[in-house]
């Protein structure tokens, strides 16, 4: 391969790595706006801010899927990820107790367990290892499975869309048939994620010694 086409697949590489990388960073801003309309009661407000966090979640698997796609991930963005994830389920927890609609024990689990975990990869990121993937920082059968099986991680992903969707919607400020249902919905998938996100958290936390005691 001649220098200007190893040059132009780079170029190449460094634009769809960009774009999945934009696509984490868009989330968090469309995120951000729906929780915003939040404040402002209205029908149309509510429904607009639903639309976006139903966006923000497709985001959340775009990103993944683009860099997966071509093959191109990174150590990058693979942590810019988390960080998105991080952003994004905070300030959703933080908003709806503000609004009244939750308990403060969310926010305070999933902020605290972010903390924790977030700390323990970063001194592993340091030693070359990630979250997820071939360079992941589990090494037992059942940590792999715990946090970073695609089960694991898509079962998580869902039970926090619908959590933060169905919230929104069992909080209309209009009535309609089946509004108990859907707050019903909304409440279990909430407290099954908040469980879901306690247990994702305690592999990381008990492998993460041997990164402390080689340091």
């Amino acid at each position: 391969m001649c220098h200007h086409e190893q040059k132009d697949n780079k170029l190449e590489k460094g634009k769809r790595l960009f774009m999945a990388n934009i696509i984490t960073i868009s989330r968090i801003f469309i995120a951000l706006f729906a929780i915003i309309l939040l404040f402002f009661t209205g029908v149309k407000t509510y429904i607009l801010a639903f639309v976006l966090t139903a966006i923000a979640i497709w985001f959340d698997g775009l990103d993944g899927y683009v860099a997966r796609k071509f093959n191109e991930t990174s150590k990058f963005g693979a942590m810019l990820d988390i960080l998105g994830d991080r952003i994004v389920e905070n300030i959703y927890w933080i908003s709806f107790v503000a609004l009244g609609w939750l308990n403060v024990v969310f926010p305070l689990v999933v902020v605290t367990r972010g903390i924790l975990t977030d700390g323990v990869r970063s001194l592993a990121f340091e030693k070359g290892y990630t979250a997820f993937g071939s360079t992941t920082m589990m090494k037992s059968k059942l940590g792999k499975f715990i946090v970073a099986s695609n089960f694991s991680r898509f079962t998580y992903a869902v039970t926090k869309a619908l959590a933060f969707g169905l919230l929104i919607l069992a909080h209309l400020p209009i009535e309609y048939a089946c509004k108990q249902g859907v707050s019903n919905v909304a409440y279990a998938c909430a407290y099954i994620s908040l469980v879901f996100c306690v247990v994702r958290g305690l592999p990381v936390l008990i492998e993460s010694r041997r990164f402390f005691k080689n340091s």
